[in-house]
């Protein structure tokens, strides 16, 4: 569970917020939102026009044909006016289907292009993100950002927002020529409409309020239902059946309840609109009907026809603007969580107008250094250590003394809580992170390589390496085998290799990068004894001109260190060469031979 907080919308006015923010990357692209926008208020209009084509055919046409029966007993009708009119349609239904194909092309065009932004900010958010981000968020919370979180936010600014074009823009149109034409009837449907508006979105809302909880009781209950089945044995042992299931029916209580809002909502929703936009047009047949009846009429045949015609489709976008609201209100959660991770500032930055480190030599000092992961847990307090440029260093020391700490302090993946760390006597909080890691090479305890061949995970950090180089590197740490297999394919993850091939590969990698501080964080651990002796092999030749850390599991490696620091909650209590260390039989002393007697009892055994 990520423990970040999701940015809140929760106030009433959230939604103009998230819009508003939301929107602004469609406008990155300005002529495919004109375009989209034009071409849904084409397709209202066309929709709009209809009933208007059809008073004028019945005013124009059929009327006058049936009074002309009535007269004379006879009538005649113009083909050519029934052809024009048949003309008008069949235009009508070609500017509609261009319409629809244009919105549907810049809807598309839209959804896709924002996601690409989205999901490229996020990206090079994460990578520009500091340690300590990573140290409060799983990695599920940020795969879900850009993989589910992302299409559902942008498809509210695209295919659901035609709905919300879609249905204002019909609705303007339809009332428009109402008022034009019968001011009396456009007031009965302008008066249903903020009402059916309202009744809408107020069921949608309950809705989707029910639907929320109804999944999340779901999610209670799955895990509740798992927990407890793969628990059944300690329940038994306890005699605690009839509170956990009593507590299981609470649950589903809640459950049951929420989803038959849920249900009884949903249910009385179109019903309720059916009934609103019936009772409407009934309203329109009626008064209607007694202004076209009246000598002299007040309205034509056809604008009562054109009149029931936009009763009864004018409600359509009702529901359109009310799912659109609804959804939009669904996507703020995706929106919150999407724009937390993007508002979210990196601890470590550089500072303006500060310069960069030319070759360092590989001097580092801790003065008085402090640090803490969390608040009031302290890991370093006031620790001054001193290396010098070209020496090797091996720290050791039981697990959770701040080893590690210390590493990730000089790559300044963090920074210290207190004091400071100075590279060639310069504070590295006034040089240029850049200048600072392009110098280092760090070979971890458990190596991660990515989708590609051998020769590509061993250049990334220098594509521009030469061949040559790439052999070279491979021969100091003796992985002459890899040679012939720069071409292989590692796999995700490094999957097609073994741990000790990885650890060469991730060895290799670091000394192409030629770096001025080479460290290796228990970077032996996870491989066989005979790997390790390769590795071993060609250490000398990698420490040879650097400044070099170790940490080290296996106390026989480190042997050859110039110096050997033991480490205990966070202070130094031993510092010296393994001769001098041995000699003084203090903790180093009982480390090395505690695991040197547990190796020779191993040995003892396997030869039994």
């Amino acid at each position: 569970m990520s423990k970040l907080k999701d940015k809140q919308f929760k106030t009433k006015g959230a939604l103009y917020p998230f819009l508003r923010r939301l929107i602004k990357y469609a406008f990155n692209y300005p002529k495919w939102v004109t375009g989209f926008i034009s071409f849904v208020l084409l397709v209202a209009l066309v929709e709009a026009v209809y009933p208007l084509v059809w008073k004028s055919l019945i005013d124009n046409v059929i009327v006058p044909s049936v009074e002309s029966f009535k007269n004379t007993g006879s009538y005649h009708v113009d083909d050519s006016v029934i052809l024009n009119y048949g003309l008008i349609f069949l235009g009508l239904g070609l500017t509609l289907a261009g319409g629809v194909f244009g919105f549907i092309n810049f809807a598309g065009r839209i959804q896709e292009y924002v996601m690409y932004d989205i999901r490229q900010q996020l990206f090079k958010k994460l990578q520009d993100l500091s340690f300590s981000f990573y140290d409060r968020s799983a990695v599920g919370w940020l795969l879900s950002r850009i993989s589910s979180d992302t299409p559902k936010v942008t498809e509210l600014i695209s295919w659901t927002m035609i709905e919300a074009i879609w249905g204002t823009g019909m609705i303007i149109f339809c009332v428009t020529a109402m008022f034009i034409y019968s001011w009396k009837l456009a007031l009965i449907v302008t008066i249903a409409i903020p009402v059916l508006i309202l009744v809408s979105v107020r069921l949608r809302m309950l809705i989707l309020r029910y639907s929320r909880e109804a999944r999340k009781y779901n999610s209670e209950i799955t895990a509740r239902f798992n927990e407890h089945i793969n628990g059944v044995e300690v329940n038994k042992s306890l005699v605690q059946e009839k509170r956990v299931s009593d507590d299981f029916k609470f649950l589903s209580e809640k459950m049951r309840y929420s989803s038959y809002k849920a249900s009884f909502f949903s249910a009385i929703f179109m019903p309720l609109i059916i009934f609103g936009g019936s009772t409407t047009a009934a309203l329109v047949v009626y008064y209607g009907g007694l202004m076209s009846v009246v000598i002299p009429a007040e309205i034509t045949i056809g604008t009562l026809a054109a009149f029931f015609g936009y009763a009864t489709m004018i409600f359509e976008p009702i529901l359109d603007i009310s799912r659109f609201y609804s959804q939009a209100q669904n996507s703020i959660s995706a929106g919150e969580r999407i724009f937390s991770l993007i508002d979210t500032k990196a601890t470590i930055v550089d500072k303006s107008d500060i310069t960069a480190y030319d070759r360092i030599n590989g001097g580092i000092s801790f003065e008085n250094v402090s640090f803490h992961y969390d608040t009031g847990k302290t890991v370093l307090n006031n620790l001054n250590l001193n290396i010098n440029a070209g020496e090797s260093i091996a720290l050791v020391g039981e697990t959770g003394g701040g080893k590690s700490t210390i590493i990730s302090l000089i790559c300044r993946f963090y920074e210290p809580t207190g004091g400071a760390i100075k590279i060639d006597n310069a504070d590295y909080k006034d040089k240029t992170l850049h200048s600072l890691r392009s110098q280092l090479g760090v070979v971890l305890q458990t190596p991660h390589l990515f989708s590609g061949t051998v020769r590509e995970n061993i250049k990334y950090g220098r594509e521009e390496a030469e061949e040559i180089e790439v052999i070279n590197a491979l021969t100091i740490i003796g992985a002459e085998d890899f040679i012939n297999r720069l071409d292989e394919q590692v796999g995700e993850g490094g999957e097609n290799l073994s741990m000790g091939e990885k650890q060469l590969v991730s060895f290799a990698r670091a000394i192409l990068a030629d770096p001025r501080i080479f460290i290796m964080d228990e970077a032996t651990s996870s491989v066989d004894t005979i790997t390790e002796a390769r590795i071993q092999r060609g250490i000398a030749g990698i420490m040879e001109g650097r400044t070099s850390i170790i940490i080290a599991h296996r106390l026989s490696t480190i042997k050859h260190c110039d110096r050997i620091i033991v480490i205990n909650k966070g202070m130094i209590l031993e510092d010296g060469s393994h001769h001098e260390l041995m000699k003084a039989k203090g903790t180093y002393f009982s480390l090395y031979t505690r695991q040197l007697r547990a190796q020779r009892e191993k040995e003892a055994l396997d030869a039994a």
